[in-house]
């Protein structure tokens, strides 16, 4: 969304009541829901009760029955699977950080496939390509399955990475986006990614950030495939990497066959997730982003 298509659609949302904020900062989400606690671990009761309402009750607008999914990716919501679950997940991720506060090599963030670089939620080491590049490296990884980039946002503004100190930091976010698009439209999935970005900047402020483009999933033709493919030519204008301590990441290339189909080998059979060979993949093209950025960040 422009400028100018923002401040219209901020004009027309104040004149029919709806919370827009004024935005006087930055930081301030675009949007105001009925949060009782917008920030901050241990949850309130009251914070705990409205999180724990299905996602789709505490989106953007739906407090005054307005479908306004363009805001779903940059306004954090905390996500749900069923009763507490999620929310057990992410208090789980809370301890962990809380038992690794202080300086750490990386902070791993993001969903499923950041999950599996191993994790305290399936109480996994780092798997076999990421110590092949990163050796014995301290990794904090708070990826969690199914989660979209505002669940992302509001995990990082509740708890999710409180006392840390990394050295580095990898974010790869959006694919779970990818259900919503036909709703909410490839431009503010991007600016999702960017709105994650921008927080682990503000909370990181001297920690160089490799942000990695969503993965190929599924096959040319399908829905889920071509936005991807948009998303991530929709984050190129939006220049993550203008901040000389940040890095993107565009693994396409390296994931897909000529005919544009994706290597079967670096796949799981769902063709969204990554085999061993895949993991091999990611962690040998990231190490030389890592190593470039860090030694920027010491300049």
């Amino acid at each position: 969304m422009s400028l100018r298509g923002f401040l219209s659609l901020q004009l027309t949302l104040t004149v029919l009541g709806i919370g827009v904020l004024a935005r006087t900062h930055a930081n301030d989400p675009p949007y105001k829901t009925p949060e009782p606690q917008p920030s901050g671990w241990p949850l309130t009761e009251d914070e705990r009760k409205f999180v724990l309402k299905p996602e789709h009750e505490r989106r953007s607008g739906s407090e005054v029955k307005k479908h306004l999914p363009e805001l779903w990716p940059v306004v954090p919501s905390a996500g749900f699977w069923s009763g507490t679950a999620w929310l057990d997940t992410h208090a789980k991720l809370v301890e962990h950080v809380k038992e690794n506060k202080g300086p750490v090599d990386f902070l791993l963030v993001g969903d499923s496939i950041t999950q599996q670089w191993g994790s305290p939620l399936d109480k996994k080491p780092m798997n076999a390509a990421w110590v092949k590049q990163f050796g014995k490296a301290k990794v904090v990884n708070i990826g969690i399955g199914g989660d979209k980039s505002q669940n992302v946002l509001w995990r990082l503004d509740h708890g999710g990475v409180d006392g840390l100190e990394p050295k580095c930091v990898v974010l790869m976010i959006g694919n779970n986006n990818m259900f919503f698009a036909p709703e909410t439209g490839v431009e503010p999935a991007a600016k999702g990614v960017k709105a994650c970005a921008d927080n682990l900047r503000r909370k990181f402020p001297k920690a160089p950030i490799v942000v990695v483009k969503i993965l190929p999933a599924h096959e040319p033709g399908n829905a889920f495939y071509e936005n991807i493919k948009k998303t991530n030519a929709a984050l190129d204008p939006l220049k993550l990497d203008a901040d000389k301590l940040v890095r993107v990441l565009d693994l396409t290339a390296d994931m897909l066959n000529k005919d544009g189909t994706v290597k079967a080998d670096l796949y799981t059979k769902d063709k969204v997730h990554l085999s061993e060979a895949g993991y091999a993949v990611y962690a040998e093209k990231l190490r030389p982003l890592v190593e470039a950025v860090l030694k920027d960040a010491k300049k």
